[in-house]
């Protein structure tokens, strides 16, 4: 007897042994288990906003590609930009593990929620205090869209020098004037048009542009109203940085060529629309999920670039420019080594002098008092680096060339 307790003794610690050598967790999902994400996204409009669908749909094909279920993730639009994001994302911080929301003013309202509820992530497009905030649950992102305005820029000038230009491919001052349907004077508004017009004058020199403003994102009667004012004074191409679909609309009844934004009109435009640029989100979706599954830390401050497939062009609309493509492969080829710089200071002038400094409101405080240097040489260029200090935007200069109205 003493015998065989003395072997069930010895049976017993060694079990122990090997049980506390042990470094997995038995309750830990095996290896090959995924870890369940709920993620929800709090948009600003419904699809018919050009803008909101562009998420929307990026946050499904994210979802899928990470295998997110239907009961993993939720969509909810209309949410305006005021206490009512704070009421959804407080909401949805109770049954969601990562929370983003769409527009610049989400922000304040998504910070007041990441501040209670610090086991959540939240994360916000165009945003600009992240960086100052400092909270390790709330995180911006945005990605050099400048480049994707610059290349769509580039094919708008290609069609002026078609339908305008002469034996020589000059373009008259009066056929180079082109027009901008602008949302708000807003630097990520101010920044996009800027880059577009840099790439048009890349190809025509001698091109202007005037911009006007519906002071809103989001109303097709003054989009469109804003387009054909613009056509009536001499406009030759119409771009925009709003989400609806009157700009294209105007271009197409007045058979003015087109450049939109977050996707294709060629729907709808077939004989006016040249190119569009937008931001593909499904990358970033992708890497918060993985992060929050993982357990890793998302950036502050996220910049997606034409490396990480964030900054797109469309396929070419069918009113684009021969020779459009080879002219875009060219440009991209020189963003992506370097040799092209979308803000080269010698590309342009801010009242009749070349740009050599410009210091930014980088750290976005409310007072609107610039503090940051912007304004880098690398390879021989000088040129303002739009993604060097956040993610969002802060080029805000109304350079030459440019014809903002605000009224």
């Amino acid at each position: 007897m003493k015998k065989i307790l003395a072997l069930l003794l010895v049976a017993i610690m060694l079990f122990s042994v090997v049980s506390c050598g042990k470094t997995e967790n038995p309750d830990a999902p095996a290896s090959d288990e995924k870890v369940n994400v709920k993620a929800a996204l709090i948009c600003l409009h419904g699809d018919s906003s050009t803008y909101d669908k562009n998420f929307i749909d990026a946050f499904k094909q994210a979802c899928a590609n990470k295998g997110l279920t239907a009961d993993d993730y939720t969509i909810v639009t209309d949410i305006p930009e005021g206490t009512a994001c704070y009421d959804q994302a407080a909401d949805l911080a109770e049954s969601y593990d990562l929370i983003f929301a769409d527009s610049f003013g989400h922000e304040p309202y998504m910070i007041q929620a990441a501040k209670e509820n610090p086991e959540v992530e939240f994360c916000h497009a165009t945003g600009t205090k992240a960086h100052t905030e400092k909270l390790a649950n709330f995180h911006n992102a945005f990605a050099s869209i400048y480049e994707g305005r610059f290349l769509a820029g580039v094919a708008a000038g290609m069609k002026l020098v078609e339908l305008h230009g002469d034996s020589e491919g000059k373009v008259s001052d009066e056929n180079a004037k082109i027009g901008y349907v602008g949302a708000f004077p807003y630097a990520e508004v101010i920044s996009g048009y800027t880059s577009f017009y840099l790439g048009v004058k890349s190809v025509v020199e001698n091109a202007t542009m005037e911009v006007r403003y519906t002071n809103s994102w989001y109303d097709e009667a003054a989009e469109k109203t804003t387009a054909l004012a613009l056509i009536d004074n001499g406009c030759k191409l119409i771009s925009q940085h709003a989400d609806s679909w009157g700009a294209p609309t105007a271009c197409e009844e007045r058979n003015i060529p087109n450049v939109s934004y977050n996707g294709s009109t060629v729907e709808k435009c077939p004989n006016t629309f040249i190119i569009a640029s937008r931001i593909n989100w499904t990358p970033y979706f992708e890497y918060i999920i993985d992060c929050v599954r993982e357990d890793k830390a998302i950036d502050t401050d996220w910049t997606g670039t034409l490396a990480t497939g964030s900054v797109e062009i469309t396929a070419l609309g069918t009113a684009a420019a021969e020779g459009t493509q080879e002219k875009l492969d060219e440009v991209k080829k020189g963003l992506a080594d370097g040799t092209i710089k979308v803000f080269d200071c010698a590309t342009f002038t801010v009242n009749g002098e070349v740009l050599t400094s410009f210091v930014a409101d980088v750290d976005d405080a409310g007072d609107y008092v610039p503090e940051t240097e912007v304004v880098e040489t690398a390879n021989g260029i000088t040129f303002v680096n739009e993604s060097a200090k956040r993610s969002a935007p802060y080029f805000n200069i109304i350079i030459d060339g440019i014809t903002a109205i605000t009224e």
